[in-house]
Formats: C-alpha cells, structure tokens, sequence
C-alpha cells in the first residue's frame, strides 16, 4: 500500500489535475502552521484565519470546475434530447443505437466528475482531521458549521450536487426510453420499481450512493460483517462477475445459519445434560464455551485456507461437524462428559465464518457486495434465534436400537442430520470460483461499499466533524494518528501475524474492541447461564428458557431496523456508543438479586434490556470499526474480521469458564458472581470510551 498522497495522485485524470485539492501543498501548510505555533511566532486565531482562507480557495476551485463541467454535461445532453426528437419522427435503428451509445458515453464522463468529487472529499476530510491533530483543537467543528449552514456555502455545493443527480436522472431516463419495452409506452416515473438495464445506469447510481451515503438499514447491517474497504476508491472497478456463482453464495450463508443454530440449541438444555451425565448444573458454562475455545484456533486456519480454496474448507467444516454434533448426541449413551466435551470441541473447529466472510469479500461483485454482507449478518442472526427455538420443538424421549433420543441428544443429532443434507448438496452445487493467490489479488480486494463519503453528506446536518472523527483512522494508510504519509511502513503489505495486525491498532480501535469484548462477554453469560438461573429461581422448563432465549434473538433484526434507519440518522455514532454502553450497564445492574423475592418480571426486563442494548451496541460499534481499522487489515488472513472475531470468541469463553468456576460457589450466588465480572468490565469500557474520545478529539 502506498500513502495517501501518492494514491491520490495516481487516480487522478490526468486532463484535471490542476483542479484537485492540493493535498500536498495543504499538508505542508498543516506542518509549518503547528511548528509555528509551538515556538510561539503565530497565535491560533491566525492559523485559523489562514488555514480558512486556504481551504476555501481550494474548495472554491473544486466548485467552480464542478459546475462547469456540469454545464457541459447538460449540454451534450441537451444536444442528444434534440436527435432524440427527430428520431421519434423517423425512427432508424442504427441511429437509435448511435444515439443510446452516445448517452452512454456522457454516463462514463458523469462518472469520472462522480470520481473527482469522491477523491476531493476524502482528501478534505484527511486535511481537517490532521489540521484538528496537530494544531490540537477542533478546527473542523469551526469550519464545518460556518461553512456549510451558510446560504453561500460551496461546501455543499461539493457535497451535495445537487445538479449531478439531475444529470443522472436525464441520462437514466433517457436511455430507458430508448430500450425496447414490447410497447409499452411507461416512463421510469411510472414504473418505479423497474431495474435499469444498461451498467451505465447502475454504475452512476452506485457512484452517486457512495457520495450520498445516508445511514439506511442495509448498509448499517452489511458493516455488521466487517467486511473492509481500501482507502480510496477505483474508478475501473475489478470485473469479478465470473467468479460469482449464486448457489455458492447461497451456500455460504447457509453454512453461516447453520452454524449459528449449531451454537444456540444446546443453550436450554445444556444443564439438563450436563446433570445426567453426573456433572453440576454449572458445567454448562464448560459445555457451551468449548466450542469457543476451539472456535478461536480455528478461525486462524481457515482464515488462512481461505487464501487458496473455499470449497475444500467448507467441506472440512461440515465433516468435522458432522462428527462433533454426533458425538455431543452419542455422551449420553457412553454417560461420558468427555465425550460431550469433545463432540462441542469438534463442532468449534468447524467454524467455517472466516471462510464465510472472506467468500463474499473476494467473490461477490461489487454491486451486490452490500446486500451479501447484510445477508451474512441476517444468517447469524436468525440463526441465534432459530437455535433455541428449535430446542424447544425437540420435547420428547424414546430409543431406537441401542441410541437414545430426548431433548438432551435430539439436537446433536438433529444438527448431525442438517450438515450431513448441506454437505452433500455442497459437494453437488458448489462452485470453486478462479482463485488467486492472495499476494496477486490483494490490489483488487474491495469491499461492500466505500463509506468515505457519508461524511460531509451527514456534516451538512452538523456532524460531517463527528463522522470525520469517526472515520479518522482509515483516512490514514498505516492506520496511525501521526499522519506520515510518507511514513515507509504504509508500502509494506498485509499484516502476517496476530501480533502484526494487533501494532496496527490505535488506541480508539483498541477500545473499540474492549466494547466488543464488555458486549460479547455480557450476552454470553445471559444466554448460558439463562437455563440455570431460571430453573433455580422460577423453575422454568426448557421449552419456557426455549421461548425466552428465541425472543431474545428475534430482536436483532428489529432492533437493527431501528437503528439503522432512524435513530443512526438523528445521533452520532459516538453518541449512540455511548449511550448504548450506559444502558447496558443499567440492564446488568437492574439484573443482580439485591431484592427479595427475585421476580420473573425483574429477570426478564433486564435481560432484555441488557440483551437489546448490546446488540445496538455490537451494531454500531462494528459499523465504526468497519471504517476506522487501517486499510491493511482489510485483506491477507490476519485481518480485521478476524481480530474482531478472535475478541468476541475469546470473551464468549471467558465468560463460559467464569460461570463453570462461579459454580462452585453454589446456584444462589452464580446469577451475581457472573455479573460482577460483566460490570466491571462495562465501566471499564464506558471510562476507556470517554477518555479515549476527549483525548483524541
């Protein structure tokens, strides 16, 4: 990876060049005005005056040939409406075909202005995140809301372009009138709903949804995947539609649901089980999290297998857990928790998601990229909710043979059954797609949808400085806060390393992982201990924990509708992170037995606003990790999926281990021993979140 600079000014067209931001001379002007500051020859109002009025001369540079080329654009467009005109007179194929290439061709020209812009704006944003880091106040909260609430402000002239999407709505009108249509006489205005048909269009809209980027459900549940993006975007976008193959993807997300159902259906009855096979009710927590310690090896390899194949990986995950899930089902006659522990160990090293994730990173064409990653997410949330519901379904106990079925064994061998169906039709309907070597295929990794340009498009309503904050670290190559871009580390490649990819973390992402960890370790201790804990206090039934558990995860979806939609676009990122770790620390302090009795009521309410709060939480800590982690842990098998998943499966065993050894203790005092643990890391968290975000901003 090379620096900023040096990208920005390769992907610049060469007949524009003298119109782009000058970055270079910006960032010069950046060092100069923080040395002058600190040897005290210039005071801050006057860097701020000075700094201003750059800014402004380069934006004005950047509206004005905006706008001509603009002029130009309707021109040509004007020009076409005429021969259009007389076509309808005297219609001639040829020339109709002449006339829709023409279009196209103004299409291809729009998209190149779309790219100018796209690069400026990211070039804008990396100059006032540094001139905030180095002059070391918040000069982009000064600029920002002078600049772009004034009836005058060329700052949304850039980022609003507003006549650009009155050029890609005459270009896309146009041309579909020029399709056949089998007679009919419809516009795009009466058929909302219909597909465009030629790329250009679909380009244009993709390139004017990059910059135009407004939090939506879709693309708040598709960062959810943490599928990574580079720096800057490319104007000839990689041609991968070959690799893609439907089916396989298809596939892909069923592995995903499947083995998310294969982690929850043991929830309810894992302490039924573990009791009948002559343990404590608490070894449950062991039961549960073996599955996540092997979960945390095995991500690494299949990370690494991924590189090379994904066919042969999803073939050995559905083998080995095939035979765990067998195993888990056959401890109970062998009346051997080793067994058990052993079968859990299997299905873990089965954990094909950094297969999953990394398929539709390399193989899923950018335009559909965003829906696969939300689909990926939508997988493992139903399967967290169809796992216990399906526990609850399986109440009954009779033998076959010498095998035993009841609610303990069902769901291993139900699952066994699942995988067996799935291995099969992997093997029949899969498609390896043409796969390179990840050293060759690293420059042409990208990513669902670059979120570089939500920024100013936000700021305009005032948080174009709290999106830049958001975003400050992915604006910088090596992912550092100094911002040397010169700096010769941003040429290496990927990290190669957990300890590699760990240095590349700033201190914001560093806790922005301590959050996924606090939320990961707090959901995990409510799910697994939910069977012991209301068996003691309520004497609940499986199908009643069953129940619980379902509607638990039936929440997630709703709860990311919400946010992504609504409340993403009235609050700032940092506002909902923090707001969303409080309440968590409420639902873990509402859900201590202080009061006696311990009531069903008290239980239930907490733990969904516990349970709630996290996932809002998880939603919008990963959307902002999705878009702070350098850009070098978006590819190679050390990346940020990866990290991210090794910190939320570490602390799902961490939690596991702390109910198994608070168990020791006795029933009446698991429900509080486990959740000291999950408070005090929460307040942790909050501090960190605080310091970390005043320091830095």
């Amino acid at each position: 990876m090379v620096a900023f600079g040096k990208k920005l000014k390769e992907r610049q067209i060469q007949e524009w060049q003298g119109y782009y931001i000058n970055y270079k001379l910006m960032k010069k002007k950046v060092r100069q005005h923080a040395q002058q500051i600190e040897v005290g020859t210039q005071d801050r109002r006057h860097v701020l005056k000075d700094f201003s009025r750059m800014l402004d001369n380069q934006i004005e540079k950047i509206v004005l040939f905006l706008l001509e080329q603009q002029g130009l654009l309707a021109s040509r467009i004007a020009e076409l409406n005429e021969q259009q005109e007389a076509l309808q007179q005297q219609p001639d194929i040829f020339e109709i075909s002449q006339l829709r290439e023409a279009y196209r061709e103004v299409g291809r020209d729009l998209l190149k202005l779309l790219f100018f812009i796209e690069i400026n704006a990211i070039g804008l944003r990396k100059i006032l995140k540094k001139v905030d880091k180095r002059f070391g106040y918040r000069f982009t909260d000064y600029y920002v809301k002078t600049r772009a609430n004034h009836p005058y402000s060329q700052l949304q002239q850039v980022f609003k372009h507003v006549g650009l999407g009155a050029v890609v709505g005459a270009i896309s009108r146009n041309l579909h009138e020029l399709q056949e249509h089998q007679g009919s006489y419809l516009s795009i205005y009466d058929q909302p709903a219909l597909p465009f048909q030629d790329p250009v269009v679909d380009s244009m809209k993709a390139a004017v949804d990059r910059l135009t980027h407004s939090t939506n459900f879709l693309n708040f549940l598709a960062q959810h995947a943490l599928i990574m993006q580079e720096e800057l975007p490319t104007f000839e976008e990689p041609v991968d539609d070959q690799k893609y193959h439907f089916i396989s993807l298809l596939l892909n997300l069923v592995n995903t649901f499947l083995y998310m159902v294969n982690t929850y259906i043991i929830v309810p009855t894992a302490d039924d089980y573990s009791m009948s096979l002559g343990a404590a009710a608490t070894v449950c927590g062991i039961v549960i999290g073996s599955m996540a310690v092997a979960q945390v090896f095995s991500s690494v390899y299949f990370s690494a297998w991924s590189n090379k194949s994904y066919f042969r990986p999803l073939v050995f995950s559905s083998i080995v857990l095939f035979i765990g899930n067998a195993m888990y089902a056959l401890a109970y006659d062998f009346n051997s928790i080793a067994v058990l522990l052993l079968g859990r160990v299997f299905c873990g090293l089965g954990s094909a998601r950094a297969v999953n994730r990394r398929y539709i990173s390399d193989c899923v064409p950018l335009k559909i990229r965003m829906q696969a990653s939300a689909g990926f997410v939508s997988a493992s949330a139903l399967g967290m909710a169809c796992g216990p519901a399906l526990a609850g379904l399986l109440q009954t106990n009779f033998k076959l043979y010498k095998l035993t079925f009841n609610q303990d064994t069902l769901p291993g061998w139900v699952m066994s059954l699942a995988w067996l169906i799935y291995l099969v039709w992997l093997w029949i309907s899969f498609k390896e797609p043409s796969h390179v070597t990840e050293e060759s295929s690293a420059a042409q990794e990208s990513t669902a949808e670059p979120v570089e340009n939500d920024v100013l498009e936000k700021g305009l309503k005032q948080p174009l400085l709290l999106s830049s904050e958001d975003k400050r670290v992915i604006e910088d190559g090596d992912g550092e806060f100094d911002g040397s871009d010169e700096a010769s580390e941003e040429a290496r490649g990927p990290a190669t390393s957990i300890g590699s990819a760990y240095r590349l973390l700033t201190p914001s992402v560093k806790v922005q992982l301590l959050i996924y960890f606090m939320l990961k370790y707090a959901m995990e201790v409510l799910l697994s201990e939910s069977s012991v804990v209301t068996t003691y206090y309520f004497s609940w039934s499986t199908s009643s924990v069953a129940i619980f558990l379902a509607c638990l995860g039936l929440t997630v979806l709703p709860v990311n509708i919400v946010v992504g939609s609504y409340i993403s676009n009235m609050f700032e990122d940092r506002q909902i992170l923090l707001a969303s770790e409080i309440m968590v620390c409420v639902g873990i302090l509402l859900s201590f037995h202080i009061i006696s009795p311990y009531t069903v009521p008290q239980y239930v309410c907490s733990g969904l606003i516990l349970f709630v709060s996290a996932e809002v939480l998880e939603g919008v800590n990963l959307s902002l990790l999705s878009r702070v982690m350098s850009s070098r842990l978006s590819r190679g098998t050390y990346n940020g999926g990866l990290l991210s998943t090794e910190a939320g499966t570490l602390a799902r065993v961490v939690a596991d281990g702390t109910i198994t050894l608070a168990g020791y203790l006795g029933e009446s005092r698991l429900l509080n021993v486990t959740l000291l643990p999950s408070l005090v890391i929460c307040v942790a968290s909050i501090v960190a979140t605080c310091f970390t975000y005043n320091s830095l901003y």
